[in-house]
């Protein structure tokens, strides 16, 4: 594994964060791969996500990966973690006075005014080949297409959304109060990690994340698990730092492209309209927070997009290569098609 860099800067917080104008210390942890002269590819962590965990099977050769999107011969990628995420500035690493419950509440915003800066001001970047984000990473990617207009050539977004369906808002009230409300959270100023508080959030979340063609399917099974409690217990019990995943959550239900044009007056449509990005948008068939028809909505208003649904049983977890193999192949041939790689 590469070693993980920090990019430092002083940001001013975006008008849509809280406190609006603050000006905080952030940091944004890195990992890179290839050369910076190489046509670049930015990939931002998800929601919960990390550094190794994001959208590997794109740019890596390990596991029998024979035949990468982006060999690091050819390509500079460059992955990042979102703000709130534990390795950029989060709740759980950020010292006084913007640690645990203190930290602001940061918007997607912050995240790609850090990004971006970091292309420039480290690498001298002047054009992203691609931007390509998993769920939080793609509304960090028509964030950047709607923020830097001029500034990336090709987005890919799997899984997700330009803006945060009040659908999915209510979801994350589910999880978010299983973990406010538990015995160990104190209000953010546990002393010790809100294991239980955390355990509940991720009990709630757990089924959504999949589809009920999943569970009827038993595809449990699949995973390596002969039961699904043996499941739930080995993949929903333990999680992030509970303040961190109050931090992320916060930032997920603020996602709202068109709030970037005040002009358009909360007109999403006109929004989709002044992104200059080639645009492929690939949702789950059963994703049941980004469903594919408020995909279909959007490409219908972008200048240069396209809609490409991942038939699965996997739910949201398709679009993050978690889900089957053949998904996976699908994503990486609907990928290459499009970048015409």
């Amino acid at each position: 594994m590469p070693e993980t860099k920090y990019f430092h800067k002083e940001l001013t917080l975006s008008a849509r964060s809280e406190p609006a104008g603050q000006e905080f210390p952030a940091k944004l942890a890195y990992w890179t791969f290839g050369s910076p002269s190489n046509p670049a590819v930015l990939m931002p962590t998800c929601f919960g996500g990390d550094l190794k965990g994001t959208l590997s099977f794109l740019y890596s050769k390990e596991n029998g990966n024979s035949d990468p999107l982006f060999p690091s011969e050819k390509f500079f990628v460059i992955v990042v973690g979102l703000l709130g995420g534990g390795e950029s500035s989060s709740p759980s690493n950020q010292p006084a006075p913007f640690d645990g419950p203190r930290f602001p509440k940061v918007s997607y915003e912050d995240n790609i005014h850090l990004q971006h800066a970091l292309c420039v001001q480290e690498f001298g970047i002047s054009k992203l080949f691609a931007y390509i984000g998993f769920s939080m990473g793609g509304q960090q990617a028509y964030h950047m297409a709607t923020m830097y207009p001029d500034f990336v050539e090709n987005i890919v977004g799997l899984a997700t959304s330009a803006r945060t369906s009040w659908h999915n808002w209510s979801f994350l009230e589910g999880p978010k109060h299983a973990l406010i409300t538990a015995h160990d959270f104190h209000g953010g100023n546990y002393k010790s990690p809100a294991l239980e508080g955390v355990k509940a959030f991720k009990r709630v979340y757990a089924t959504w994340a999949l589809s009920q063609g999943w569970f009827r399917q038993q595809c449990w099974k699949e995973a390596g698990y002969d039961t699904l409690q043996d499941y739930l217990e080995a993949n929903w019990t333990t999680g992030p730092d509970a303040n961190d995943l109050l931090a992320m959550l916060w930032t997920w239900q603020k996602g709202d492209i068109s709030l970037l044009h005040p002009e358009d007056d909360g007109d999403l449509a006109k929004t989709l309209s002044h992104i200059k990005a080639r645009c492929l948008i690939m949702p789950s068939r059963t994703d049941q927070y980004f469903p594919p028809e408020d995909n279909e909505e959007e490409v219908k208003h972008l200048k240069n997009g396209e809609l490409a649904i991942i038939e699965t049983v996997w739910g949201h977890f398709a679009g993050g290569g978690i889900g089957s193999k053949e998904d996976t192949e699908f994503i990486k041939k609907e990928a290459r098609r499009f970048l015409k790689l």
